[in-house]
């Protein structure tokens, strides 16, 4: 089964972070890239741009809304993911938790729906 795991982040950590900090975590982050590619468990992964480079796109009554940046009230913003085959959701957890900035932050982990439900969409 596939998972997508939501890496969020507190940008002010990483830019707090020295350089010799950033450069051993960013390392472990590929390596363990490594070890989910080599185990047969990544599918994709990809770090986002800085969440002040986002917008937030709303329609409703048919008007077109767009706000800069995440419009969340968190400190905490999604800063990448990866997309991962597990053998079930206790598989992906475990794997999402080695992911090295989950020390830093958290790792939302949803299973993927393969298809879009008929009967309804929870």
């Amino acid at each position: 089964m596939k998972y997508l795991c939501l890496a969020y982040e507190a940008e002010e950590i990483f830019k707090a972070m020295p350089k010799h900090e950033w450069d051993a975590l960013r390392e472990e982050v590929l390596a363990y890239v490594d070890t989910l590619k080599a185990g047969g468990h990544l599918i994709s992964t990809n770090a986002l741009q800085s969440a002040r480079t986002a917008a937030t796109v709303r329609v409703r009554n048919g008007k077109l809304s767009v706000t800069d940046g995440p419009f969340t009230e968190t400190k905490e913003q999604l800063g990448g993911f990866f997309l991962i085959e597990a053998k079930d959701f206790n598989e992906a957890i475990r794997l999402a938790s080695q992911w090295p900035s989950a020390r830093l932050g958290s790792i939302e982990v949803r299973p993927i729906e393969e298809a879009l439900r008929v009967d309804r969409r929870y």
